[in-house]
């Protein structure tokens, strides 16, 4: 596999160029939906690329491949079979690991 490659990444340049947004969670939709006061302190760029995977860029289920790309550069990059990415901060990453390496004893 070519470690260069960025597949999320070039498919979020995608969707920018494509001017695209979805009224899907999170419902800031790229700073269109953020509370005036927010965008004031933070710019509507702090926004602009936090996409909802389905219905947005892409998703485990329906999918154009990049996120299982992505994931399978990253599995490679570090030696192991496979690697998930996690969308819900690091809290729930953190856990997972845990789970996986106490494979639920404990």
């Amino acid at each position: 596999m070519d470690q260069n490659e960025a597949p999320l990444v070039n498919a979020l340049a995608e969707y920018h160029r494509l001017d695209r947004y979805s009224s899907t969670p999170p419902v800031h939709r790229q700073g269109r939906g953020a509370d005036p006061r927010v965008l004031e302190v933070l710019g509507a760029q702090a926004f602009c690329s936090d996409v909802l995977a389905s219905a947005g860029l892409d998703d485990r289920s329906s999918s154009g491949g990049y996120l299982k790309k992505a994931e399978q550069l990253m599995a490679e990059a570090v030696g192991a079979e496979q690697a998930f990415f996690s969308t819900c901060g690091s809290s729930l990453s953190v856990k997972a690991a845990v789970l996986a390496v106490a494979a639920g004893k404990g």
